[in-house]
């Protein structure tokens, strides 16, 4: 064992702090000289996440405390990157769990809480934001209690410490009222209650790949813990697939240690640490390396299995190839394969159809965030609505996933969430009142799950929280309605204007604006009612030699409605396609032409 090594991950739902508190264990670390800017939210690295202010991908860092590293992965706490902290799990000995001190212990608490103390790992509870108003610290504690003993904890997993405090302000104590100076309480409640790494110096190098980083100077980087030896530049290594046992022979060129915010190359890495390699053509997580030709295969723990499947097609629409210059299908199968390479909770099928491919993954949160990744690399591509993967159940029967959901909403929004979770078949398990809000606990078909985050948004005008856990697969439900309403089809090609859209939208909502360019078989707004209907968009005003009355009156058209990428793929039916293009989100039919999609339909009768 190395005695100056803590390896830890933090877990916490979305929005408890984890990030931020990060920042400030770097910082107190000695990561940032005393005259640097500091930046916020510092291990966020990726565009996305700094827009969309959440974790995505497991990150490592490390600092150095008292002579002592503490290696730290930041994991993500949304629960359709479940992949993602199922893999940081592997590399740590323990897991702070950051609570905020007013929402308490949410669902993704739950699901990452579980991995750890499966995995076996110390506990280290971290009550943030107590400077939040309306914060009740000491009863958070007692609710994070209550969930180690509903996840069936040990009674060393159950006596955890805690620590309070507010990541954001910088300060942490072992006992709420004690003075608020620093980080220093979190550090030495670390070094103390999580052991150090399990490692043997002794016997040859062993190491399973439990991440994969990519540099353009030395290509793919395997990230693990070592289990066993040291590794050496220059050191020949025998990569075991975990696919298939294949043993290939490889040469470690160099040796990455984590180091505050970036890596920094070295010759030798010791057992328990964390650290990348390079030198190796083709690796992939969960494979083993080790020095011994004869050396064992590590286990790798089995991933979760997606639950939703989603097609994604090479873009056949009127306006392709004008924003993005990859639009082939040879192009997009080989970015989905290389996704496959650093993303272990997704799946990708090709179809019998040309140009389409089947995306298996945990969540629409999960597919948008690979949509939105390409978009900017500059792909075109079209995207269809998510449906469940269904199984057979002993008996031959059909089952469906299940998933637990939970939905903050403000008191007098409480009747209409219960009637929307109804028409979808959902099931109120628990109701709590909370000071402001009302938490709602409900089980609900992973079907009738999909689109539930909008009408949430609609009914409580942005104020309500919604978040979701896969429970279990069950009985198939039987028809769930998830969308009441139609759309507005285009019939012509061409720019929209002012005149056509104030006709259309006495039919609905608009969902484009004047001066855009549409074509036949595009969704240009939404019909209340539940049907379809066709609309000119692009109608010019006729001109006579008489003065209308009124003319010259600016038009009274109401802002269009424009959706983000994840709301889209989810408002979609199964009947239309999202057409995303590096600068545009269309709606769009799969069919594009007015009469063979009303034949489509006959036939379908």
């Amino acid at each position: 064992m190395n005695q100056n090594i803590r390896n830890i991950a933090i877990i916490a739902h979305v929005d408890h702090g984890k990030t931020t508190l990060v920042d400030k264990l770097l910082k107190e670390g000695g990561v940032y000289r005393a005259n640097q800017r500091v930046e916020e939210r510092a291990m966020d690295s990726m565009d996305l996440e700094k827009e969309k202010g959440i974790t995505i991908k497991a990150k490592n860092t490390s600092v150095h405390w008292q002579d002592k590293i503490v290696n730290i992965v930041d994991t993500p706490g949304h629960a359709d990157f479940g992949g993602e902290v199922e893999r940081a799990l592997r590399m740590v000995d323990g897991v702070l769990l950051v609570v905020d001190a007013y929402d308490g212990p949410q669902a993704q608490t739950r699901f990452v809480l579980r991995k750890a103390l499966t995995h076996g790992l110390k506990v280290v509870i971290v009550i943030n934001k107590i400077d939040r108003e309306n914060a009740e610290p000491a009863k958070m504690y007692d609710k994070v209690l209550e969930l180690l003993m509903e996840l069936n904890a040990t009674e060393e997993q159950f006596d955890a410490p805690v620590v309070y405090g507010s990541g954001r302000d910088g300060y942490m104590m072992y006992h709420l009222g004690e003075a608020k100076t620093d980080m220093a309480p979190l550090f030495q409640t670390i070094l103390d209650h999580v052991p150090p790494p399990f490692a043997k110096p002794s016997e040859p190098f062993h190491m399973l790949v439990s991440n994969i980083d990519w540099s353009d100077y030395v290509g793919r980087i395997a990230v693990g813990k070592i289990l066993g030896g040291t590794a050496n530049v220059g050191e020949t290594v025998f990569v075991v697939r975990h696919e298939d046992g294949k043993r290939i022979r490889a040469k470690i060129t160099k040796v990455f240690e984590f180091t505050g915010l970036g890596t920094r190359e070295t010759e030798t890495a010791v057992a328990g640490n964390i650290v990348g390699l390079s030198g190796f053509e083709d690796i992939d997580i969960g494979d083993t390396l080790t020095a011994d030709e004869a050396g064992h295969a590590l286990p790798f723990t089995q991933i979760d299995p997606p639950t939703l499947e989603m097609q994604f097609c090479v873009n056949d629409g009127p306006l392709v190839g004008r924003e993005g210059k990859l639009v082939t299908s040879r192009q997009l199968r080989e970015r989905l394969m290389r996704e496959l390479k650093t993303n272990v909770s997704i799946k990708i099928e090709d179809t019998d159809k040309a140009g389409i491919f089947n995306v298996k993954a945990r969540g629409a949160m999960q597919v948008a965030v690979l949509v939105e990744t390409m978009r900017r690399e500059g792909f075109e591509l079209l995207v269809s609505r998510p449906t469940v993967i269904e199984k057979k159940g002993p008996d031959g029967e059909r089952l469906e996933p299940y998933e637990t959901v939970w939905i903050e909403v403000p008191d007098e929004c409480v009747g209409a969430i219960m009637q929307n979770m109804a028409n979808r078949k959902g099931r109120l398990t628990n109701m709590e009142k909370l000071p402001h809000t009302t938490m709602l606990e409900a089980t609900i078909t992973t079907r009738g799950l999909i689109g539930m985050e909008i009408d949430v948004v609609n009914a409580t005008s942005g104020r309500g929280v919604l978040s979701h856990l896969f429970k279990e697969y069950g009985p198939y439900a039987g028809e769930v309605l998830t969308r009441v309403t139609g759309t507005i089809i285009a019939t012509e090609a061409g720019i929209t204007t002012g005149y056509a859209l104030e006709m259309v939208q006495e039919r609905g909502k608009l969902f484009v604006d004047p001066s855009e360019e549409v074509y036949e078989g595009m969704i240009v707004g939404e019909n209340p009612r539940n049907e379809d209907i066709a609309c000119n968009a692009v109608r010019a005003k006729q001109l006579t030699n008489f003065r209308s009355q009124g003319s010259g009156v600016a038009t009274g058209l109401t802002p269009a409605t424009k959706l983000s990428l994840e709301r889209a793929i989810e408002y979609i039916a199964a009947d239309e396609l999202v057409e995303v293009t590096p600068k545009s989100l269309r709606l769009r039919k799969r069919i594009l032409g007015n009469a063979a999609r009303q034949k489509a339909v006959k036939n379908s009768k």
